[in-house]
């Protein structure tokens, strides 16, 4: 009866585990079709942009809480908790605003385009707005 157990087949699913399975005819026409994937260069711009936009204000956001401190305890000023917490909470709600520019503001073409990327930003929501609306292709 022990044996029963680990000698049993179960027929091949694809996968195992709890994750579906694709049939093979649809993942042979998925290998077939380019996908559109994000270009590397593009990537490590938006990543750059991305570190640069949300890190810088997450900085100054956590240093407003260590200059907040340091200014109270040595007796500078005497700065409420209340201008402490809205002071870096602004900091990190600018830091939330610069990851979605980090990322709408990077170019997608071979050139890096200009330093800021203001007039990305037009052209990539209207990419994003497109991609939107069209249903997905269908095979």
């Amino acid at each position: 009866m022990a044996k029963e157990g680990k000698n049993r087949s179960r027929p091949q699913t694809g996968g195992g585990g709890l994750a579906p399975s694709v049939p093979s005819s649809q993942s042979k026409a998925t290998k077939g079709r380019s996908t559109q994937a994000i270009p590397p260069a593009v990537a490590n711009r938006m990543a750059r942009r991305v570190a640069i936009a949300t890190g810088l204000p997450t900085l100054m956001g956590m240093g407003s809480f260590i200059g907040s401190y340091v200014v109270v305890s040595r007796g500078l000023l005497d700065i409420p908790p209340v201008a402490t917490l809205v002071t870096s909470g602004g900091f990190f709600l600018l830091g939330l605003v610069g990851l979605s520019y980090g990322v709408l503001s990077a170019s997608w073409e071979t050139s890096a385009g200009s330093l800021l990327g203001f007039e990305q930003v037009g052209v990539n929501i209207n990419r994003l707005r497109n991609s939107v609306k069209r249903p997905p292709a269908s095979s």
